[in-house]
């Protein structure tokens, strides 16, 4: 659309000389979307709905916030006890957290289904991964800001493992806290990091939409679009799509903060930090603990390091790693149940990261990271090579109308005497 297209003067008027308006009309409005996505195509927007809501919130809290080793815990009590509504702005971050994750994560489980990975989407899906390690990062430097005691030991914990770095990872260490130990600078890095990383996700989220929107979102049957049969504007078709599923995302979210606000959480992390007591387990969030099993499924400290970030490092050359020229896993039967085989093998190394690494749990945790790897490594590429998939539909409106017809007669058959 064009700047004269607007009636309203100002509006034209800026957008003649800053066509931001022309721009949101084109990708937010005009902009030709696949006709046939389904609700698997919503967690795209809804991340971004809970990166918003954190950053606001994570503004207010920062206001009321002290990074500072003997008064952080306080203050965190103090902005649920005394500030205005303190509470539910903590509550709505803290869960925003664990929220933000199983949405990603569904987001990425689809996109791993569905081929979203595949030429010539490579560089979008790469971008998503540095979405990942982006909030990995920050979720974990949030965690330590109560300043409790799963707080402060689950820092000490984690940092401790780029000392398994040769010849300079006690250095690294010393420069992550700097000083020798876990306190008040470490608290003060983590918060300015925690506060500056949200921004350079949004960054790096405005990347991701824009390699999108260069060759358009893939949809459940991988094909691309033919013409303008197959595809639908994104108001206010999808727009209203997304509502619905937000509002329903919503009202899960605000279940939590009402109800069981403290689902998530740990209740050692509501005890102050005290380096001289050990708590009996430490383990990190949930979203973390596939990962967390990994790392210690390697006897080795460096082994188990090296193989915990190979797992988010295997995800960065999938494109090229799965040699199938079909995308959806809707016509590859094979492949579909390797799909759900590491679907299964992602929450079982969950599980196992929440358990002590001891007795069966030990070769629980160490034939599923071999799977994990297994199914990257070997099985996709191999499967690429021998699997036969199914005949692809010739467009989407093909498949879309043939489908619509087929529930018509149907409905035609039972309505028979």
């Amino acid at each position: 659309m064009t700047a004269k297209a607007y009636q309203n003067r100002v509006i034209r008027w800026i957008d003649h000389r800053l066509p931001v308006f022309s721009y949101l009309d084109h990708e937010l409005n005009e902009y030709p979307t696949p006709r046939n996505l389904n609700y698997f195509w919503n967690f795209g927007s809804l991340a971004l709905v809970v990166l918003t809501v954190m950053m606001l919130t994570g503004i207010f809290l920062a206001m009321n916030y002290t990074p500072n080793a003997d008064l952080a815990f306080s203050s965190v009590e103090r902005i649920v006890r005394d500030v205005n509504y303190g509470w539910l702005l903590r509550y709505i971050h803290m869960n925003g957290a664990s929220m933000f994750f199983i949405v990603v994560y569904i987001h990425i489980f689809r996109g791993l289904y569905y081929g979203s990975y595949k030429a010539p989407r490579e560089l979008l899906w790469m971008l998503g991964v540095i979405i990942l390690l982006l909030m990995m990062a920050t979720a974990f430097m949030g965690y330590v800001l109560p300043w409790g005691q799963m707080s402060f030991w689950g820092a000490t914990v984690i940092t401790n493992l780029f000392s398994a770095i040769p010849v300079v990872g006690q250095h690294v260490v010393t420069w992550l806290w700097g000083g020798f130990a876990v306190d008040n600078p470490t608290l003060n890095r983590f918060f300015s990091l925690h506060y500056l990383l949200p921004f350079v996700i949004a960054a790096v989220v405005g990347l991701h939409i824009v390699a999108l929107h260069q060759h358009g979102s893939n949809n459940p049957l991988g094909i691309d679009m033919k013409g303008k049969q197959d595809s639908i504007p994104f108001h206010p078709y999808y727009t209203v799509k997304d509502l619905f599923g937000t509002s329903v995302f919503l009202l899960i979210w605000s279940a939590f903060i009402f109800f069981d606000p403290n689902f998530f959480g740990s209740p050692d992390n509501y005890i102050p930090a005290n380096p001289l007591s050990t708590p009996a387990s430490i383990e990190p969030e949930w979203y973390f603990l596939p990962f967390y099993a990994i790392l210690r499924s390697l006897p080795d400290k460096l082994a188990g390091v090296i193989a915990m970030f190979g797992a988010i490092a295997v995800l960065f050359v999938l494109p090229w790693l799965d040699t199938s020229p079909v995308r959806s896993g809707k016509f590859r039967p094979v492949f579909r149940v390797f799909f759900w085989l590491l679907l299964i093998d992602a929450v079982l190394l969950g599980v196992v990261g929440a358990h002590k690494p001891e007795g069966w749990w030990v070769l629980i945790g160490r034939l599923s990271t071999a799977w994990y790897f297994f199914h990257f490594i070997i099985v996709l590429p191999v499967l690429g090579k021998l699997e036969r998939p199914l005949p692809l539909p010739t467009s989407i409106a093909q498949s879309v109308l043939k489908g619509g017809a087929a529930t018509a007669a149907a409905g035609a058959r039972m309505e028979k005497p």
